[in-house]
């Protein structure tokens, strides 16, 4: 299979990792000669799609499938048509997507279908999140603390174009859900840690959660699924507060990270299975969720870091999408496998980090002694680590989750 991935930033690097570990050729577009996932692609095309758009389509000749790994709703609109005239599948429901794009048209509706969510302002306390509608992610997101920062708030952004919402705290979880008229299978469950701007630094993967709390965050995703008739995949991210899960947002689009986790925790590659479904017209079936019910997968840690000549530090995802062109690297520093731009004798560098094994006593040891060896053979003075290996947050005793 031919897979020409539209975008080749954080989401096109995700996609073309696991297009490649499903063992299928890659074709990236990108209008940035140095875009991140260039060089995990087998033909890269730096050009802009809708400026050149019948040289996007000739270029488009031997695929099989269009996935957009963009944000934007022009591009994506575009794809849709060319997807229609060359008859070539587009992975894109562009209504959900619609939707989930926007947090102000996303609350509407898990108002209605009565999903819990944070409350909203004015029916909070301080803090309070504002949250830009429009933007994806942790972008622009920020913690307002007192009513003077309220209102000065209030008077430079524009009021229809943010929401304010009660400021919570907890462990956040993420899950993914692939389908099609009616028919739906969620995906294991992973747990994000974010960093100082809310910006997921580390997933792992299974997650320590109750089961009646499990059920009913794949109960919430298919029914959010259901409700937008969803062609596609989408995910959905939550947060546990006093016992109860929150929903904070979803995105009808494949997501960045957390397939990757999934895919090396349970083996289950997401955008292959996106293939069968848009090419081949296989729906996820049995086999998937028996696969998905046979264990709760291997301990997967999966993170970002930068490195410079005076520390290593646990990062948000951002700082891949300020590198350059990343690599795919075995044994780095004896880690299972990282994406990284570093090149020897380079200052500064970002490191997405994955690590497996049996426990995860052992994967955090491991990755422990991934971070020593760079800081030792590189002499970088300190790790900027919030786990250290006397401080895993993993009880030694727990083998599986």
């Amino acid at each position: 299979m031919q897979v020409a991935i539209i975008g080749g930033k954080l989401q096109g690097v995700e996609a073309a990792y696991l297009a490649k570990k499903a063992g299928w050729d890659v074709v990236l577009f990108d209008r940035r000669e140095k875009a991140q996932g260039a060089h995990l692609a087998d033909v890269f095309h730096c050009m802009d799609v809708l400026r050149s758009r019948e040289e996007f389509v000739a270029k488009l000749q031997g695929a099989d499938l269009i996935l957009p790994a963009v944000e934007d709703v022009e591009v994506l609109t575009a794809l849709a048509e060319v997807g229609q005239r060359t008859q070539i599948p587009c992975v894109l429901d562009l209504a959900a997507y619609k939707v989930s794009s926007s947090k102000q048209r996303s609350n509407q509706l898990f108002a209605a279908m009565g999903i819990p969510t944070p409350r909203p302002w004015p029916d909070c306390h301080f803090p309070m999140l504002l949250k830009p509608s429009d933007r994806s992610g942790s972008e622009g997101v920020q913690v307002i603390p007192d009513q003077e920062e309220l209102e000065r708030v209030l008077h430079q952004e524009p009021r229809d174009n943010w929401i304010l919402e009660e400021y919570i705290e907890g462990p956040s979880y993420s899950i993914e859900v692939i389908g099609f008229s009616g028919k739906y299978q969620v995906f294991q469950i992973t747990e994000l840690e974010m960093d100082a701007q809310y910006d997921c630094k580390r997933v792992l993967a299974p997650v320590r959660l109750d089961l009646g709390l499990k059920g009913e965050l794949k109960e919430i995703a298919l029914k959010l699924a259901r409700e937008l008739s969803l062609q596609g995949i989408m995910d959905v991210e939550v947060i546990l507060h006093a016992g109860k899960l929150k929903v904070l947002e979803i995105d009808a689009r494949l997501p960045s990270q957390t397939p990757t986790a999934v895919f090396h925790s349970t083996g289950l590659n997401m955008v292959e299975y996106l293939g069968e479904a848009f090419v081949q017209g296989k729906m996820p079936g049995p086999g998937l969720k028996q696969a998905i019910q046979k264990g709760a997968g291997r301990p997967v840690i999966l993170e970002h870091f930068l490195v410079t000549p005076e520390k290593i530090e646990a990062c948000g995802e951002h700082i891949l999408g300020e590198a350059g062109p990343l690599h795919l690297l075995t044994d780095f520093f004896g880690a299972d496998e990282v994406l990284t731009d570093y090149a020897g004798g380079k200052k500064e560098w970002v490191l997405s980090l994955m690590t497996w094994g049996s426990s995860f006593v052992e994967v955090w040891d491991k990755r422990a002694q991934v971070l020593k060896r760079i800081q030792r053979e590189l002499q970088i003075p300190k790790v900027l680590d919030p786990y250290p290996l006397s401080q895993c947050p993993v009880n030694a005793k727990i083998t599986r989750y």
